[in-house]
C-alpha cells in the first residue's frame, strides 16, 4: 500500500506544480495583451500654428456666394463671394461695406463660411440682422435660398 500512497502523492505535486505553471502563464499572458502598445512604435501628433490652422481650415471651407437683391451701396444682381468670417456694417473696420445704408450699424454681422456651412451672427445691431424675415438673435447656419438681411441690404445665399 505504500507503493499506491507514494504514487498518488507524486500525482498531487505534479498537478500542483503544473497548476501554478499554467496560472503564471495565463498571468503573463494578460499582461503581456495590456503592455502590447505602451512601447509600440510612436503615435504622431500634430501642433499646427494659427496661421496654418487657418490655412488648412480654408482648404475645406467653400466661399459662401450671394447674390444682392436688394440695398443702396451694392449693385443689384452682383454677387459677393466671402471665402473667410467677414464683418459687414457701414464703418470703416467692416469686411463688407455697406456705405449708404443708413439702417446698417458700422459693425453689424458676421458672416463666417465653415466646412459645416455659412453661418450669421448679429453684432448688437440697433435695426438687426434677419433671415427670411427672422431676427438672427443668435449664430445661425444658413441654408442656400436663405435671404440674409442686414440693414436695408438684401443677399441670398447662392452657395
Amino acid at each position: 500500500m505504500t507503493i499506491d500512497a507514494l504514487s498518488t502523492d507524486e500525482t498531487l505535486l505534479i498537478l500542483k506544480l503544473a497548476f501554478l505553471v499554467l496560472l503564471y502563464g495565463f498571468i503573463l499572458l494578460i499582461v503581456r495583451t495590456a503592455t502590447k502598445d505602451i512601447g509600440g512604435a510612436p503615435q504622431e501628433s500634430i501642433v499646427l500654428g494659427a496661421a496654418e490652422a487657418a490655412a488648412l481650415r480654408a482648404q475645406y471651407t467653400r466661399p459662401a456666394r450671394f447674390v444682392v437683391l436688394a440695398g443702396p451701396a451694392l449693385q443689384r444682381g452682383s454677387t459677393v463671394e466671402i471665402k473667410e468670417s467677414t464683418t459687414v456694417g457701414r464703418g470703416p473696420e467692416s469686411d463688407l461695406r455697406i456705405d449708404g445704408d443708413d439702417f446698417a450699424s458700422a459693425r453689424h454681422a458676421r458672416i463666417d463660411p465653415r466646412p459645416d456651412g455659412v453661418w450669421v451672427a448679429d453684432l448688437g445691431s440697433t435695426n438687426g440682422t434677419f433671415v427670411n424675415d427672422a431676427n438672427v438673435t443668435t449664430e445661425r447656419l444658413l441654408q442656400a435660398g436663405d435671404i440674409l438681411r442686414v440693414g436695408q441690404t438684401q443677399l441670398r445665399l447662392e452657395r
